[in-house]
């Protein structure tokens, strides 16, 4: 995946910077150092920078939220999946890697990969997942095992627990949140690893 714009040199130099620092979290969190100091004085530095983007800048840092950096362009298994604005689900989700979510879902969803919750989401039911993000609307309990992200326009009803939560400004909450160490996603998740 290509990180740059084609017209790259019209970019400012904020996301020039973002853009830097958002590979160096990536590098840092595929070594297993996502938690560390540096990561957070990285984190810190991005949340900054944020600010300063364009509004074409951000649209474009966020289509590459939860999507793992490659070399190239090329598709890979390790692509998200995709629930379009346009689709209704009704019933459980299960999912290994990453999945983005931008339509309408009504139950439970669990997975020890990383959820996405786009903009026009409106999901309905309990969530379990490794990292989890959320744009748009929730309805229903959350648990994190390594981190939750609440963006600014997101909704969020229920109680929420993650190891880490990152909440922006203008975000929603209507329920209790707990930070903690070792959540614990339940036994189907380890059963899935060994299968």
């Amino acid at each position: 995946m290509n990180l740059g714009f084609q017209a790259s040199e019209r970019r400012s130099e904020s996301f020039k910077e973002y853009d830097r620092l958002l590979r160096k979290l990536h590098n840092l969190e595929r070594a297993g150092n996502g938690e560390s100091d540096e990561a957070e004085l990285v984190r810190d530095d991005m949340e900054w920078l944020y600010r300063r983007l364009s509004k074409d800048e951000i649209s474009y840092f966020r289509s590459l939220l939860t999507k793992p950096y490659a070399d190239s362009d090329r598709p890979s298994s390790s692509d998200k999946d995709v629930v379009s604005s346009d689709v209704e689900i009704r019933g459980s989700i299960e999912f290994r890697k990453q999945l983005f979510i931008d339509g309408k879902v009504e139950g439970e969803i669990i997975s020890d990969g990383i959820l996405t919750i786009g903009e026009n989401a409106d999901v309905r039911g309990e969530i379990k997942a490794k990292l989890i993000v959320i744009f748009g609307k929730v309805c229903g309990n959350i648990a994190a095992a390594e981190r939750c992200e609440l963006k600014s326009k997101c909704i969020l009803q229920g109680d929420l627990r993650a190891a880490r939560l990152v909440l922006e400004d203008g975000a929603t909450l209507i329920g209790k949140s707990q930070v903690t160490n070792g959540v614990n996603l339940g036994p189907f998740l380890a059963d899935r690893r060994n299968r």
